[in-house]
């Protein structure tokens, strides 16, 4: 991992978005559960967490270039109350004063708030909760992590709707999403930094999907399968010996590829931990150096019953 100001020894910051409701609750928890496994194996010389609420900006009033004063003060006061909450909560979570900010950001999105606010502290990984609709135990995209998803410079970590209700006492495994494909080692790399970071194991998953259906209309459809499957675990063992290597630390990277009809039943069928942690790569169709949600590691968000990091396309570093 690269400190975010360069110096010889890492330094890691952390930006949660915080809004005075469930996902508020969510994002904290998990926040805090990744501030807890950076600091237990000390891998970084220094580590902080950035609480942002983004609130709207002020209507315009009366002349050109004018503002409501007492609009833009019921608004800060309205997030300064929210970030007064968050701290309590932090506190609850024994997370020290001393490595925590609050900050106020106005802007009309709040996803492309958020990422104003990384850029100007520097954050390697943003963590939000899930939208409010979405199902109990998985992520829902609403607009903040669409916006995110769709470009954010760094890695973005989503809790599941009711996290923090259920969170683990600390991660246990990293999962990778991985299929081979020319841009894979970048985000694999991060990911292998990532878990080092956190002090955890790793695995690859590769799901192979058979397509709806497809056993009625062809007769060796099973053979098919079986083969596909036979290429994604030659694919994770060279995926995994190339990650040991690089390593040169006697890392072992498990491996396991799982068969089943569409995204959502296949991860059903991965042994999940309850301190699991999920990583998925950007769609190779997005930016560089950006996140952009594809369909299929969309599907993947949505299904994963563990927080998801989504990590941008060429990422070369943990959290980044």
């Amino acid at each position: 991992m690269s400190g975010a100001n360069g110096r010889d020894a890492p330094a890691l910051r952390i930006l949660a978005g915080y809004s005075p409701d469930e996902r508020g609750g969510d994002a904290l928890a998990l926040a805090a559960l990744v501030l807890r496994g950076v600091t237990a194996p000390r891998a970084v010389a220094d580590v902080r967490l950035t609480v942002a609420n983004v609130h709207p900006p002020a209507w315009p009033a009366r002349g050109p270039g004018s503002v409501d004063a007492e609009w833009v003060g019921y608004l800060k006061d309205r997030a300064h109350d929210a970030l007064e909450r968050a701290a309590g909560r932090l506190a609850e979570l024994n997370v020290p004063r001393s490595r925590t900010d609050l900050r106020v950001h106005a802007h009309r999105g709040s996803g492309r708030g958020l990422a104003e606010v990384a850029a100007a502290t520097g954050a390697d990984l943003i963590v939000i909760g899930s939208a409010p609709r979405g199902r109990r135990g998985r992520v829902a995209i609403g607009s903040t992590a669409d916006q995110l998803l769709h470009g954010s410079p760094v890695p973005v970590l989503l809790a599941p709707r009711g996290y923090a209700a259920c969170a683990p006492d600390q991660f246990e495994r990293l999962t990778v999403a991985y299929w081979r494909r020319p841009d894979a080692d970048g985000p694999v790399e991060a990911a292998v930094r990532t878990a080092r970071t956190l002090a955890l194991p790793m695995r690859l998953v590769t799901l192979v999907l058979r397509p709806p259906g497809v056993a009625a209309r062809f007769r060796n459809a099973d053979d098919v399968m079986a083969r596909q499957v036979a290429q994604a675990e030659r694919d994770l063992a060279d995926a995994a010996a190339r990650l040991g290597d690089a390593a040169g630390d006697g890392t072992v990277v498990r491996t396991e590829a799982v068969a089943g009809t569409g995204i959502a039943k296949a991860l059903a069928a991965v042994d999940m931990l309850p301190g699991e942690l999920l990583a998925c790569p950007s769609s190779h169709d997005g930016p560089l150096r950006k996140v952009f949600l594809g369909e299929g590691s969309g599907k993947i968000v949505r299904a994963a019953p563990c927080p998801v990091l989504v990590l941008p396309r060429g990422a070369a570093g943990a959290f980044a």
